[in-house]
């Protein structure tokens, strides 16, 4: 079933559809609240919200745009908040529960042994300076770097002024 078919069956009530979604969607939306909130397991929650969710508001969403730029928006909106309400700052040396740190969860996702050699000081630099920046501003760069956004967009989907994006992203 393709994406497009996906979202007509939950249009229509069938919630079968919402399976291709996450399927299609749900690393990299993981991998996106995880950069801002700091936390794989609160990200896949919200992640897991976001997906339940979309479910209930399928109907304001415009079949005619892509759907993924759509839900990346929400899944980083909804961590944005998750980050701003714990407004914790996780070392990158802390440890959580499962005895893995912030770095070690990223670095966990690569592709193997040699690409971790590669790029771990590039994966830890990049790490350390989001770690430095206040939930906005890793919130900017996500969506400028990772997601591909323009600033244009941001601010629609902010409803903040295309000078505090700038302002955002040049202080990040």
């Amino acid at each position: 079933m393709q994406e497009h078919e996906a979202i007509a069956r939950l249009k229509h009530g069938d919630i079968a559809g919402l399976d291709v979604l996450v399927r299609q969607y749900q690393y990299q939306a993981v991998r996106a609240a995880t950069l801002v909130i700091r936390d794989r397991t609160a990200a896949e929650d919200v992640v897991q919200s976001a997906f339940l969710r979309i479910v209930s508001r399928i109907h304001q969403f415009d079949s005619q745009r892509p759907f993924g730029p759509w839900f990346l928006r929400i899944v980083l909106n909804d961590a944005l908040k998750e980050a701003q309400r714990r407004e914790r700052y996780t070392s990158l040396d802390q440890t959580s529960d499962a005895g893995m740190t912030p770095l070690d969860l990223l670095l966990a996702e690569a592709c193997g042994p040699e690409l971790i050699l590669e790029q771990g000081e590039t994966r830890e630099a990049v790490v350390n300076a989001l770690n430095q920046l206040t939930p906005l501003q890793r919130a900017a760069i996500v969506q400028r770097y990772y997601l591909g956004m323009s600033e244009a967009e941001m601010a629609r989907d902010s409803a903040a002024s295309a000078g505090a994006i700038k302002l955002r992203l040049f202080g990040a």
